[in-house]
């Protein structure tokens, strides 16, 4: 299953697009075995005419260049000045399960206009994702998920045997690809991609789970990097206790970050009371049943949910509708219920399990290797109950078979300077990653920190678009260790028209 915040989260639904691409011989890279790579048949995208979509034929699994191929959805938005005209920039908006296509057509919005103005913006759905050979599970089963938070060894022992119904399920809906989603195919996507428009080097923007696939590929294609910025960024080299721990530690601080806010801004309908007091009491209740939810009081609510709200809240942040909605939830005020159903179709687009438990291998042993994970998040972050996004990313790979691309110390040698960059208090991706992350790559990443809050760093202030604008277009970079002093976000972040990324929890 792929990690969701269950009170507060969002389903997105994704359309295909069909179209061609002819067959053109290239050149393979070192180490790289021979195949085709596709000329790209762009015509104009069925949701925005101004931007091209196209798909590259590229193989399930590069180790067999001649066997099943499966069709990469690609998008291109021309550089609006041809004339001052820099190069492609490859997006990437993260997920596990963001699509890059999407990301694209808002790219206009989302980056500045001298960015527009001189780059191609090259989307792409990572394969499993969207309208590239997505990954699928059956609605049925997905209706029967239990609970990630098993109370008993039995109830811990049935969903490993759920799980593993669920992993084969979407293995036969999905096919192949299933086992060839990982980031270390993605990474060789990548370079097909810069292969088929002809670039010598690329520039990259990845963003949450997108970092993932930057790192992987500057890893191995670092001579093919012109520019590349990883915002948000993932650590892929953390054991499964440091992983969840990690995870704990940001949700607690995005809790805290929630209380300083409320204590500073008359606008809470908490101010000037004992928010943290006010909290106890309702994660209290919730733990006793008696908190249902505002949009259908059979649902009770429970602590995991509380503490997934938190979390799902300071993304944005969105510290105010946030407030506002436990203020109604401790009210009792209800709120119309949703017409709309998740699980209309008979299968449902799940690309986590192909993705993310083949890149990490966090995996659970036993109930009693559980409970001592457990009872360590919930010391280290008691207001949350541990990390939602951290706890359903480690469940959601209990009982699946070993990783085919585990977690790894990172190692780049051969790329020019990258950019790499997170906020303080990234309610996702840890700033502790990022340090780390900095830490085994010091000679080729320079680290910036902006002080504030939120997941994307980009735009954040302009200190933070100035540092990565001027890198993209010069190539200039600050000193590694600076740092952009934290903007108080809108009140209504959350109503904001202003695309954001990323589209799915990393």
């Amino acid at each position: 299953m792929q990690p969701m915040v269950r009170v507060f989260g969002a389903a997105l639904a994704s359309s295909a697009l069909v179209l061609g691409a002819s067959q053109v011989a290239v050149a393979a890279e070192e180490g790289q075995p021979e195949f085709k790579v596709g000329a790209i048949d762009w015509k104009p995208c069925e949701e925005v005419p101004t931007v091209d979509c196209g798909f590259l034929e590229l193989p399930i699994d590069y180790a067999k260049p001649d066997g099943e191929k499966f069709q990469l959805a690609v998008s291109r938005r021309k550089a609006n000045d041809p004339a001052q005209r820099i190069g492609a920039m490859v997006i990437n908006p993260g997920g596990p399960g963001g699509s890059g296509v999407d990301f694209s057509f808002g790219a206009d919005q989302y980056f500045s206009k001298e960015i527009v103005d001189k780059f191609d913006v090259i989307g792409f759905d990572p394969r499993g994702v969207a309208r590239s050979q997505p990954i699928k599970c059956s609605a049925e089963m997905l209706q029967k998920q239990p609970s990630n938070y098993p109370k008993t060894k039995a109830e811990f022992d049935a969903f490993v045997v759920f799980n593993k119904a669920l992993r084969e399920d979407c293995r036969a809906q999905s096919g192949p690809i299933f086992d060839n989603a990982s980031t270390a195919e993605v990474a060789q996507d990548i370079d097909s991609i810069r292969r088929a428009l002809g670039e010598k080097k690329i520039n990259y923007y990845g963003v949450s789970y997108g970092t993932i696939m930057g790192q992987h590929y500057a890893e191995r294609f670092g001579r093919n990097i012109r520019a590349m910025i990883i915002d948000s960024n993932m650590d892929h080299s953390l054991g499964t206790k440091q992983f969840l721990d990690s995870e704990a530690r940001t949700a607690e601080d995005s809790f805290a970050e929630w209380v300083k806010w409320n204590d500073r801004d008359a606008s809470s309908p908490f101010h000037g009371q004992d928010l943290r007091k006010i909290w106890k009491d309702l994660l209290a209740r919730a733990e006793r049943g008696e908190v249902p939810a505002p949009w259908d009081p059979e649902v009770e609510l429970t602590p995991e949910d509380l503490g997934g709200g938190v979390t799902s809240m300071a993304y944005g942040p969105n510290w105010k509708p946030f407030a506002d909605q436990i203020k109604q939830i401790i009210d009792g005020l209800q709120a119309p219920k949703s017409a709309f159903s998740a699980f209309a179709a008979e299968t449902f687009e799940n690309p986590f399990p192909g993705i993310f438990c083949n890149d990490y291998n966090l995996r659970v042993g036993s109930w009693g290797e559980y409970q001592a994970l457990t009872k360590s998040e919930f010391r280290i972050a008691p207001n949350t109950r541990g990390s939602s996004l951290g706890h359903s990313a480690m469940m959601g790979c209990v009982g699946f078979p070993k990783a085919t691309n585990p977690q790894r110390t990172l190692k780049i040698k051969n790329s020019p300077k990258i950019l790499l960059t997170n906020a303080r208090h990234d309610p996702a991706t840890a700033y502790e990653w990022a340090v780390n992350a900095h830490r085994q790559t010091r000679d080729t990443t320079v680290f910036v920190t902006y002080e504030g809050w939120g997941h994307g760093v980009y735009d954040r202030s302009e200190c933070t678009l100035k540092i990565n604008n001027e890198y993209l277009v010069s190539l200039k970079l600050p000193r590694s260790g600076t740092s952009c002093a934290a903007v108080e976000p809108p009140a209504q972040t959350i109503m904001s028209t202003k695309p954001k990324v990323p589209a799915g929890p990393f």
